[in-house]
């Protein structure tokens, strides 16, 4: 469950696979990888389920289920403006096809942003910033979101309101389906049921 604001890998410190030296020391499968490995990145500002293989054979296995789309993701997220029940976007990113599939899951009115949607998303694509991008191109930004979100739209101290909370994929040794699922943060319904408290507020 990988926290915002840490990023899975590259040329830094701070990473969650530098992290995981100290957390999952080597299995005792003869092809043992030397420290657990990410097998599937998520934005630094976003938070939830990651997958990290900790042998090669299981690091093979699921970055092909990556790479031929048979791994499900769902995401939660908060994105102004009040969408459509459900939806499908096929905008096209950096010249490749791309679609993600939402579900409106609760709206809430807000003085500040008019509408807030919260969502069930599942990208169907891997492009990079998916979600984010494209929503914010047809007009419903995740909130607090600092590279595509609407100007006004970040809130201090809140971060971004996107979350991987659930993986579907095929166990690379016995071949079982696992479906692994967590919570969002509660920061998500707090600010939600504030927002709907204030606009009653305001308009009793």
């Amino acid at each position: 469950n990988k926290p915002p604001g840490i990023a899975v890998n590259g040329n830094r410190f701070r990473t969650v696979e530098n992290a995981l030296l100290g957390e999952l020391g080597p299995t005792d499968e003869p092809d043992r990888l030397p420290w657990a490995r990410p097998v599937h990145r998520l934005d630094s500002p976003t938070g939830g389920l990651l997958l990290v293989a900790r042998t090669a054979g299981a690091s093979v296995s699921l970055g092909r289920q990556f790479q031929e789309r048979q791994i499900a993701k769902r995401y939660r997220t908060v994105v102004t403006g009040r969408t459509d029940e459900r939806g499908v976007i096929s905008i096209p990113l950096d010249g490749q096809e791309a679609i993600t599939e939402y579900t409106l899951v609760r709206c809430v009115p807000s003085i500040k942003n008019g509408w807030l949607s919260l969502l069930d998303v599942r990208p169907l694509t891997g492009s990079t910033h998916q979600i984010r991008r494209q929503m914010a191109a047809c007009g419903h930004p995740v909130l607090g979101d600092r590279t595509y979100g609407a100007e006004g739209m970040i809130l201090r101290s809140k971060g971004l309101f996107l979350w991987a909370v659930e993986l579907s994929f095929v166990h690379p040794v016995d071949g079982n389906t696992m479906d692994i699922s967590i919570d969002m943060p509660p920061k998500f319904t707090t600010f939600l049921d504030r927002e709907e408290r204030r606009w009653k507020r305001y308009n009793a």
